[in-house]
């Protein structure tokens, strides 16, 4: 298997990663009895530097920040993909620092959140490592003269 499909198929379950997350995030279910506690979060105002806002503004934006961040990735995962071997081959760093966040953002699912999140962030993570083990390395670049 090459690193550009890997790199494909994360693009993918990152796009469905960020639709997920985007259109879920806010969702509740009134079993869970936090109908009390929402309607504080969306009623209780404060001044935030100067803003008027609730902490419900608060969670709202965060998860709407983190779901443009997903699309970020997949949109870079994707692009990754594209590249040719020996560009890839240069841009490792970038390959493992983003297979690192994505570990990180695996242990802080595992931590803290539940098991959609959890196995997305796990495979993200899984297909990157192996992605960027894959890259061919760097060859020289041959000198002029």
């Amino acid at each position: 298997m090459k690193a550009s499909l890997l790199y494909r198929i994360t693009g993918v379950l990152l796009a469905l990663f960020a639709a997920a997350h985007t259109l879920g995030f806010s969702q509740t279910d009134p079993q869970w009895g936090l109908d009390e506690m929402l309607r504080a979060m969306r009623s209780i105002h404060f001044d935030a530097l100067g803003t008027q806002r609730t902490y419900w503004d608060f969670f709202m934006g965060a998860g709407v920040i983190v779901g443009v961040q997903y699309l970020f990735a997949a949109i870079l995962s994707w692009l990754l993909g594209g590249l040719p071997d020996d560009v890839l081959a240069r841009m490792r760093a970038i390959a493992w620092s983003f297979a690192l966040c994505f570990a990180v953002i695996t242990i802080l699912s595992w931590a803290y959140l539940f098991i959609i999140p959890i196995s997305f962030s796990a495979v993200i993570t899984a297909c990157l490592i192996v992605a960027a083990a894959l890259i061919p390395k760097a060859t020289p670049a041959k000198s002029g003269g």
